[in-house]
């Protein structure tokens, strides 16, 4: 078993789910220019995939997270959160994280 140490230390800012719903029961998104609300820091770990796509690492506490919640880090850098799993080993709750694909914002160009 190889441990991943942590490189960053990551706030995850959660946006409301299930979004709110307007007079005709569709899901109407948070205001884009409305920062959510930080759940909580933690150190975790970021790394960039050969596809310009994100490998996060978060603490298992950061827990639920869902598609379009951001994850900042201490220099300003934001991703936004594509795919997100809990990862648990039974028996060893130490080493449980939550493994997160994610886009930088903005994404860099070619």
């Amino acid at each position: 078993m190889a441990v991943v140490l942590p490189n960053r230390i990551l706030t995850l800012c959660p946006l409301t789910h299930p979004w709110e719903r307007d007079a005709n029961g569709v899901p109407v998104p948070p205001n884009p220019y409305t920062a959510p609300a930080p759940r909580g820091t933690w150190p975790g770990g970021a790394a960039e995939q050969p596809d310009a796509a994100w490998s996060l690492r978060l603490d298992p506490a950061a827990w639920p997270v869902e598609p379009g919640d951001i994850v900042r880090d201490e220099t300003g850098t934001t991703w936004t959160v594509a795919t997100a799993r809990l990862h648990r080993v039974p028996g060893c709750p130490a080493v449980d994280y939550v493994q997160v694909s994610a886009t930088l914002n903005p994404p860099k160009v070619p």
